[in-house]
């Protein structure tokens, strides 16, 4: 195998939102790093497509390749960045089967409910480690906490709310690595212990008045762009909150997590630095009622 595809290949593999690739006929490479030793490791593995599911593979022969065959151009690009998951295939999943204001077909999503499972499978194999950068964790726990919900809705669907479900925040359905999480583990002991307000308008609870679900995968190469669009978007959607520079009607998420936003400068800080209207410091705030009807 030529020197330059691995090179090419070992670039796309090191950043978390290059999704897998394939070489020549049927193959692909795959690119590890062992932090401790030092070493990279490539592996080329031979592969099928199947005829019920064409966009995923089979393995069927794996060899290594030397160390020594590999560039140190392809070594060295590799050894600038952590190992995480390639989240490509909720990415898919979420480009199939979520408009882009967020309502999500289930009904459509139910016929792919085993590939969605086979995901969240692989994030149970790929927990983040301690040497992942910030980025890479919370896009990790991010698409963890959108896929168990949606897995959880179909589950239960067809439904007209997530709270039709006894204690749908504690369910015990999904393991990642040795442990069984529920949503408000995730949210609550892990996600908004990362200093990160804007994970409340990426993490979805199914709901109206939720923030609509972004219908692309979280990724850490391009995480603090889609926190953004994610935030503007909600802030500025009159639907979920009516702002003018004296008077605020805010969704309850605001209400129901006030320390997150206080301990980055408070909430009309953090609220100019999103809204389309300048807000005064004076500002009388209500809140709206929240909708707890599906997001389908």
């Amino acid at each position: 195998m030529k020197v330059i595809k691995l090179l090419f290949i070992a670039m796309l593999l090191c950043d978390c939102s290059g999704p897998k690739r394939t070489i020549e006929n049927n193959s692909i490479a795959i690119i590890q790093r062992d932090v401790k030793n030092d070493s990279v490791t490539v592996t080329v593995t031979a592969v099928k497509e199947t005829s019920s599911a064409p966009n995923t593979i089979a393995a069927k022969e794996t060899k290594p390749i030397e160390q020594d065959n590999v560039s140190n151009d392809a070594k060295e690009a590799y050894s600038k960045k952590e190992a995480c998951p390639v989240h490509n295939t909720w990415d898919e999943l979420l480009k199939k089967h979520v408009s882009d204001t967020g309502n999500v077909n289930y009904k459509g999503i139910k016929t792919d409910w085993k590939t969605l499972q086979d995901y969240i499978v692989y994030l149970g194999n790929t927990l983040p480690k301690d040497t992942w950068a910030k980025e890479g964790k919370l896009a990790y726990w991010i698409n963890a906490y959108n896929a168990m919900t949606i897995d959880l809705i179909l589950r239960h669907y067809p439904l007209k709310s997530i709270k039709d479900i006894n204690d749908p925040w504690k369910q015990r359905h999904w393991k990642l690595g040795d442990k069984w999480y529920n949503l408000d583990e995730i949210e609550h002991q892990i996600l908004r212990k990362m200093d990160e307000p804007r994970i409340h308008f990426a993490i979805v609870c199914a709901s109206y008045s939720c923030p609509n679900l972004l219908n692309e995968a979280y990724i850490a190469s391009n995480l603090n762009e889609q926190l953004t669009l994610a935030t503007k978007a909600f802030l500025n959607d009159p639907e979920r909150n009516s702002i003018s520079k004296n008077h605020l009607e805010l969704s309850k998420i605001f209400k129901w997590f006030p320390e997150d936003f206080k301990k980055n400068g408070g909430l009309i800080d953090f609220l100019n630095q999103y809204s389309e209207i300048e807000i005064s410091e004076q500002a009388k705030i209500k809140y709206k009622d929240y909708n707890w009807a599906l997001n389908e």
